[in-house]
């Protein structure tokens, strides 16, 4: 039987100057879940307008479960504004309020947590309050508790943030996460701030320490990523590929970790999967191309 699995967060739309395309983390990595042959329920809200209707049309191209996206009428659907002008500096405007920003508890959807094998959470997704209380809610359940950290600047609360890792058991977090995180619980760090891996090293042993995180996940861009568990270091190189587009790599990377910590891999072949996965992704267009697993094969095989 297929393990289940839930993902709350944004549905939006990247809004560029010549088009559009499908976004959120949280709904990224229910889609790539979704071909990785999981059971994928989304927790989300969109508004009752065109991008709503276009949104539901895409994930439901995927065959997600949609049962948990609740419609909103006073709300629009989320979407992101994207100034591309300097592709060395692209900017990214959070366009609010957004129907994700209102995200209501209910039965349903806290018997639908209460009842899977993991739930997967950012911060962006709570950046209101109503949102929020929603999920503090549903981290109470009785699973596996997966927080992507994905800070968002203005759009995150490490007073959230800190009662959100109270409740963690994995936690997936990038190299420059790695160091607002630092900051905020004033660790004291290498002074060679280029060494990564040491500091990743520094900060998952404080967050495991002083939360009851099981496993710490750091993605290091081109460098790979590596795993935090029980005082040791498993790391991956990452996987060399010509890249076609970055977007959505990262949630394509946790999706293949999760897959495969689901599967009872272990650390290294957990990170193997999660790596190729990612970098396949990047060889393609989107956030969210359609594949056959089989092609993530070819990463790790070299032959993509």
């Amino acid at each position: 039987m297929s393990k289940k699995v839930v993902c709350f967060g944004e549905m939006l739309w990247d809004c560029f100057p010549d088009h559009e395309i499908p976004g959120g983390a949280p709904m990224n990595v229910a889609l790539h879940l979704m071909q990785l042959g999981l059971d994928v329920n989304m927790i989300s809200r969109l508004g009752k307008d065109t991008y709503g209707d276009k949104l539901l049309d895409f994930v439901k191209g995927y065959g997600l479960n949609t049962s948990e996206i609740q419609l909103d009428e006073t709300h629009p659907t989320g979407t992101v504004t994207v100034d591309n002008k300097d592709p060395e500096n692209i900017k990214y405007t959070i366009n609010s309020p957004a129907a994700w920003d209102y995200v209501a508890l209910t039965d349903s959807n806290s018997l639908t947590v209460n009842q899977a094998d993991a739930f997967i959470f950012g911060s962006l997704g709570v950046r209101n309050q109503a949102s929020w209380d929603t999920l503090y809610h549903l981290i109470h359940s009785p699973v596996l508790k997966i927080f992507d950290i994905n800070l968002r600047a203005p759009y995150f609360d490490f007073e959230q943030i800190e009662i959100i890792l109270g409740y963690t058991d994995i936690l997936k977090i990038n190299e420059d996460e790695l160091l607002l995180v630092a900051d905020y619980f004033h660790m004291a760090l290498p002074e060679d701030r280029s060494d990564m891996i040491m500091i990743a090293e520094a900060v998952s042993s404080y967050l495991s320490l002083h939360f009851p995180i099981q496993m710490v996940c750091v993605t290091l861009g081109s460098k790979g990523a590596m795993i935090y568990k029980n005082g040791k270091i498993f790391k991956h190189p990452g996987y060399k590929v010509q890249v076609e587009d970055t977007v959505g790599a990262g949630d394509a990377f946790l999706s293949g970790f999760v897959k495969s910590y689901l599967d009872g891999k272990n650390n290294q072949e957990i990170l193997d999967f999660a790596c190729a996965l990612g970098a396949f992704v990047a060889t393609k267009k989107g956030g969210t191309p359609k594949y056959d697993v089989e092609e993530v094969g070819k990463v790790m095989k070299g032959l993509a």
